[in-house]
């Protein structure tokens, strides 16, 4: 077999993958100012785009991330990061606690999550509020092309992992690789993923190189 191609399946942009944008994120408007919080918890870039969407207030209020990433986009769009995570929503809530465990905080979050932080927070005696900002959605399977055989296949969430299944099914020929352990879980157990030792997309298409 010669260079197995490698997909991404959003349109994150890593030089050596192609993208196979199999999600679209769907934006809620909610009425709330950040700036009665002390902290607020990004966990994707795409939280910081949906809280940019409803007010430039949140700017003003310091914010963790989950990954180097999201802190870059929070930075990119003129927020503040105090903290950066590991890539891990455990991670992030234990940083918090470190911290800054007097803090108020506001968890900037999709519809369905992986990991609930706010309520890791609460168990620990944090103070913390969400936001429910946006939900992730499939793109309709007709748009899209199926992966060639011997492609190596990157999940990098656990809905993710739902509409790539839903539009293709899987082909023995496939390699997967899951970009931490919740997405891992998700996966039927005829899929057995390779995980990098980093939950980064980077990290995945270096390791999806070697294989």
């Amino acid at each position: 077999m010669g260079v197995r191609e490698i997909f991404i399946l959003s349109d994150a942009q890593v030089e050596g993958a192609k993208n196979l944008p199999l999600i679209t994120q769907r934006f809620f408007t909610l009425s709330f100012d950040p700036r009665s919080y002390d902290y607020l918890l990004f966990t994707s870039k795409r939280g910081v785009e949906a809280i940019e969407c409803i007010t430039d207030e949140w700017k003003k209020v310091p914010a963790f991330a989950i990954g180097e990433a999201t802190a870059k986009h929070i930075q990119k769009l003129g927020g503040e990061v105090v903290g950066v995570a590991n890539g891990y929503g455990k991670d992030l809530v234990q940083m918090a606690v470190q911290i800054a465990p007097k803090g108020r905080y506001l968890v900037i979050r999709p519809k369905k999550v992986a990991t609930p932080i706010a309520q890791l927070l609460r168990k620990k005696g944090v103070r913390a509020d969400e936001a429910v900002l946006y939900e992730t959605i499939c793109q309709e399977c007709y748009k899209l092309k199926k992966p060639p055989k011997g492609s190596v296949i990157i999940f990098s969430s656990p809905s993710i992992v739902e509409c790539f299944l839903g539009c293709f099914g899987w082909d023995k020929s496939y390699k997967a690789i899951a970009i931490g352990q919740k997405t891992a879980q998700v996966l039927p157990s005829f899929i057995q993923p390779y995980i990098p030792m980093t939950p980064s997309l980077q990290a995945c298409v270096e390791l999806a190189k070697k294989l």
